[in-house]
């Protein structure tokens, strides 16, 4: 088991303003600021409350980004894991699954 989430710092680059983790569903990173508890466990994070991220579609789409949206993501982390709430609006609403690893390479969206 790896590290599932990553610190993201204020405009400083000193101090704390949330932690990201990566959404399979959404294929991009959701944050939790301190509006949100935290465990302190990387590993296995669990934050309280619910996480909602509003749906997002592109009015004049550039060439090549016709397609492009962000869909409702509503999630619960809970020791490591994501679950899905039934309202989400896309194809992994209803379902649980384990954290993807934060892969640090990796910019997300």
């Amino acid at each position: 088991m790896g590290i599932k989430i990553h610190e993201l710092l204020a405009f400083d680059c000193k101090s704390h303003y949330a932690w990201v983790f990566f959404c399979p569903a959404c294929k991009s990173a959701h944050h939790c600021d301190n509006r949100w508890g935290f465990n302190g466990d990387l590993e296995r994070p669990t934050f309280t409350g619910s996480i909602l991220v509003h749906e997002v579609k592109v009015e004049d789409p550039a060439p090549g980004f016709e397609n492009w949206r962000i869909p409702r993501c509503h999630s619960h982390v809970t020791d490591g894991k994501i679950a899905f709430g039934n309202d989400c609006t896309h194809e992994m609403a209803g379902q649980t699954m384990d954290l993807p690893d934060w892969d640090q390479r990796k910019t997300y969206a």
